[in-house]
């Protein structure tokens, strides 16, 4: 009996001991989690400082720079050089008229006073002092001397490309790409890079790291986004050729936002290798790279500039098809389908006038003006555009979130995605009776399921775009004229809205050239009309007449569209409505 009881003491004390070294294994475990929470905070924050130093640092050495040149080229004229189209300029410089040295500083100059106010710029590319030195002597290429700006997930070599996440800083390029490699070799310098959204699968433009980008003609409003910086900064006249890149809307939004044009080119036209994507292999919603400027002969001689032996031999994937001037110089009559509304997302005031108007020019100008309303669109954006997008169910994009804090413009976006795909398909359940387009978008960021099922998307995006091909011979149109996301939203308004993206996403889905003109400001009218709409509509319709409130005096613009790998019409149509726009101005 006593070695019983002596048996039962031994386990009690074993079982206290036990108890003791758990606790205290859990208060160490905890202890650790804790302190590896702290230093991955510390480390977060010293490698966000680094990346902003480091564009402080570019934008003082080139502040002093500027200096410098000025104080020794007094005579240069600035004010005379930024107003210059960029056909005129290069023609300038190719005569010796102006130098590639007065260009550059002049536009460094101009980008620097501009990023104090506009934050677009994540930092002044330094060997672009280095080329300027090389390039006078040459005078070669379609670009020559030309200040090219480019949107920060291009490739540069010594640069990082972080697409606005912290987890891809401190990993610079280890070569240009193709894009920045051709401008090189056109005779452009490329001089800064240029600000995008968090993760760039937003149409706002702030991140964590360079902050918030604003509008040129309103500080309080947003440049759109993810090609905010470029916009921002050709909107401000700070760059005259810039280049983004297009996923829903990336380039046509910022232009529509801030006053310039933009250009999206057919998936597969230009080259895409060297610039870095959010994350790769997503194939239903396709990206690509293109140019932004001032005026839309700008963008064609910018498209005439890539397509050019050099990118063909660089990239083979890329069919060697040059810039066709013949059609983009073409006059002859057009018929034009046109949409007012697509019956998903109600338009702004101002959006739909800008169609109505330009609408009336072109009938004025001998064009044939139709109605065309793509098929299926209530359908389209969620399920070929959102699911296409988030197939994974959004798990790429949050791994890619898990270092460092979440932005404010892409909060409301993503807090949802950390819901596990049972809670959302349940949520969309709920909901749907109140909002079915909420509803259904919400349920797409569950993405699909297995292989098979990723097939069918794919699939059911080859028989969209043969179905809306179907319609457009039917109607016999050549080019499509659409409304565009407008004005310049409130700030973050563009994470808590995705409907209006229907305006842009269905031609990455279709895989056609769109580009956007801006054509109009808004105007008082547009603003009493948008406040006497009410409150019809779902919870979306209100949050869009909230966003796009208070946008008096600014630019209105219109999407002009043609289909697959007919560039030169698509910048064709752009032209005719940029000179008859103008021309009503006068």
């Amino acid at each position: 009996m006593e070695h019983v009881k002596q048996f039962l003491n031994e386990l009690e004390m074993d079982n206290r001991t036990a108890t003791m070294l758990t606790g205290a294994a859990c208060i160490v475990g905890a202890l650790v989690v804790l302190v590896r929470k702290v230093n991955n905070h510390h480390e977060t924050r010293e490698t966000i400082q680094r990346a902003r130093d480091r564009r402080d640092e570019s934008l003082r050495r080139a502040e002093q720079a500027v200096v410098q040149y000025k104080m020794s080229h007094q005579a240069t004229q600035s004010s005379a050089i930024l107003g210059l189209s960029l056909s005129e300029l290069t023609k300038q410089l190719r005569e010796g008229w102006v130098t590639p040295e007065d260009v550059f500083y002049t536009y460094m100059e101009k980008t620097i006073n501009l990023n104090k106010n506009l934050n677009c710029c994540t930092g002044i590319l330094l060997e672009s002092f280095d080329q300027l030195k090389t390039v006078g002597s040459k005078k070669e290429g379609l670009l020559y001397g030309v200040p090219v700006s480019i949107k920060e997930n291009f490739g540069y070599k010594n640069h990082d490309s972080s697409c606005g996440v912290v987890v891809n800083l401190d990993q610079p390029a280890e070569m240009d790409s193709v894009l920045v490699e051709v401008l090189k070799k056109q005779g452009a310098i490329p001089f800064v890079k240029t600000n995008l959204p968090q993760a760039l699968l937003n149409y706002d433009c702030s991140n964590t790291i360079y902050g918030q980008t604003v509008n040129p003609y309103n500080l309080q409003k947003t440049s759109g986004g993810s090609s905010g910086g470029e916009g921002s900064l050709i909107g401000g006249g700070g760059s005259l050729l810039g280049l983004g890149s297009d996923i829903g809307g990336s380039i046509r939004i910022p232009a529509s936002f801030c006053g310039c044009c933009g250009f999206k080119p057919t998936a597969g036209r230009l080259s895409s290798r060297g610039l870095s994507p959010i994350y790769r292999g997503q194939k239903c919603v396709l990206s690509t790279p293109g140019p932004m400027a001032k005026d839309v002969d700008s963008l064609a001689l910018c498209m005439q500039a890539l397509l050019c032996d050099h990118m063909f031999a660089l990239d083979p994937t890329i069919p060697p098809i040059p810039f066709n001037m013949e059609i983009y110089q073409s006059s002859k009559p057009l018929r034009i389908g046109y949409l007012e509304s697509d019956g998903y997302q109600t338009p702004s005031p101002s959006m739909a006038r800008g169609i109505r108007e330009v609408k009336a020019l072109l009938e004025q100008a001998g064009h044939t003006l139709v109605p065309f309303i793509p098929p299926r669109l209530s359908y389209v954006m969620p399920e070929l555009g959102v699911r296409g997008v988030f197939a994974d169910g959004t798990a790429t994009l949050l791994e890619k979130l898990k270092v460092g804090p979440i932005d404010p413009c892409l909060r409301a976006q993503v807090y949802l995605y950390y819901l596990p795909k049972w809670l959302r398909k349940a949520i969309a359940i709920f909901i749907k009776p109140l909002c079915p387009r909420v509803s259904a978008l919400l349920n797409a960021t569950t993405g699909v399921g297995a292989v098979s099922d990723v097939w069918k998307q794919h699939a059911a995006v080859e028989d969209f775009i043969q179905e809306t091909i179907a319609e457009w011979r039917r109607c016999s149109i050549d080019v499509l004229l659409y409304p565009v996301i407008g004005p310049a939203f409130n700030f973050h308004y563009c994470g808590r809205l995705m409907c209006p993206l229907s305006y842009t996403v269905l031609f990455n889905i279709l895989n056609c050239p769109a580009g956007v003109v801006p054509v109009s400001k808004v105007t008082a009218a547009d603003e009493q009309e948008l406040k006497q709409s009410g409150t019809q509509g779902d919870y979306w319709d209100r949050l869009f007449k909230q966003a796009v409130s208070g946008g008096e005096g600014l630019p209105v613009a219109v999407q002009c569209v043609a289909l697959p790998w007919h560039e030169e019409l698509c910048l064709r149509f752009m032209k005719e409505v940029e000179q008859l726009t103008q021309q009503n101005r006068k």
